[in-house]
């Protein structure tokens, strides 16, 4: 065992790090293994594991550090500008030339997080996220010693080939250290991140996300292989979406009526339209909150929630354009009376 090694436990147990004290610990059970005594590696591992059995490689779904995502299944719509970027995402993993390292980039809601998921999906590896709330700490340096023991916890697993780690919002690391309140300790801690990135085994998929890109350490930026771009949507492009999210949706709310017209109507009013992020919830809120007795008050719940402009009058709901079937709806107010009134107001 290498006297570094020792030096480290000593240091991990008196600062009361127990996620450096495993971290090293397994690293020492497998350099062990590695140098043909078995038996010790696994005593070691034995007794980091609290189990009377052996386990036999680092177990990769136990660590302070970071823990396994599940495969996201809901539909994510994309604009093909996007899609297509992905899809190189992809191409380039399954070529296995060392271009592994991605950061993903935009406003909260652009489905950077959901897109990780699914490409963990679709190319079979495990997806685990990085607890930054673990790897930050307030004392003087040790947030670089977490940074550390971090990576070379993931540089320690032993099918590195078959996983993905999300640094989701990175932002908590890697703003720009000039923006920082204490210079030498965000230094640090970059610098703890660039030598990670740089000795990161190639194997690895890392993929970051960030909604602070302009404010992003540029030395990190350049460890990067690709930057996505996620806040290329157009108009058309959200209200595509909005109706492929509500497709989606009605199949689950069997009670709830579709009336594709008038949601289309209430979409477009928005300015600007939601994210997908937002949107979906929005949407699936509305649905979830509405009477099962009443199909389309939906609509109505989701016309006052996402619409700025929104308005129980009805001449102002006419000048929006809509039908008076469709402010009925809005308003339950019966369409024979919306008729009246603003056939009265006309005749005044």
């Amino acid at each position: 065992m290498k006297k570094v090694s020792i030096i480290n436990l000593i240091k991990y147990y008196t600062e009361g790090n127990d996620a450096g004290f495993r971290s090293e610990s397994y690293q020492i059970a497998k350099d062990f293994d590695e140098t043909g005594d078995t038996q010790l590696s696994e005593y070691i591992m034995a007794l980091l594991s609290n189990a009377n059995t052996f386990v036999p490689q680092i177990n990769d779904n136990e660590s302070a550090f970071f823990s396994k995502v599940d495969y996201s299944n809901e539909p994510l719509p994309l604009p093909e500008i996007i899609q297509e970027d992905l899809l190189g995402v992809a191409n380039a993993i399954g070529h296995n030339v060392g271009v592994n390292k991605f950061l993903f980039q935009g406003l909260p809601g652009t489905g950077k997080t959901e897109s990780v998921k699914q490409l963990a999906r679709i190319l079979e590896r495990d997806l685990f996220t990085v607890d930054f709330s673990v790897v930050i700490d307030s004392k003087l340096g040790q947030t670089q010693r977490n940074i550390n023991a971090l990576f070379k916890e993931l540089n320690s697993f032993s099918h590195p080939e078959k996983i993905i780690i999300l640094f989701d919002e990175i932002d908590a690391l890697a703003l720009d250290r000039t923006n920082s309140n204490d210079l030498r300790e965000m230094g640090r801690a970059t610098s703890a991140i660039l030598k990670g990135l740089d000795t990161l085994d190639e194997r690895i998929v890392l993929i970051a996300t960030t909604n602070l890109y302009k404010h992003f350490d540029k030395a990190l930026l350049r460890r990067f292989d690709k930057i996505i771009d996620f806040n290329r949507y157009t108009k058309q492009d959200l209200t595509e979406i909005a109706e492929i999210l509500l497709n989606s949706f009605l199949s689950k709310f069997k009670f709830a009526g579709k009336n594709i017209n008038l949601f289309r109507k209430i979409v477009n009013r928005m300015n600007p339209i939601l994210y997908p992020g937002d949107l979906k919830n929005a949407i699936k809120s509305a649905l979830a909150f509405s009477k099962p007795g009443e199909q389309y008050d939906y609509l109505r719940r989701l016309y006052f929630a996402i619409c700025s402009d929104a308005s129980t009058e009805l001449k102002i709901l006419q000048s929006q354009g809509f039908t008076l079937r469709e402010i009925e709806i809005i308003t339950g107010v019966s369409k024979s009376q919306v008729s009246r009134e603003l056939k009265g107001d006309i005749d005044e």
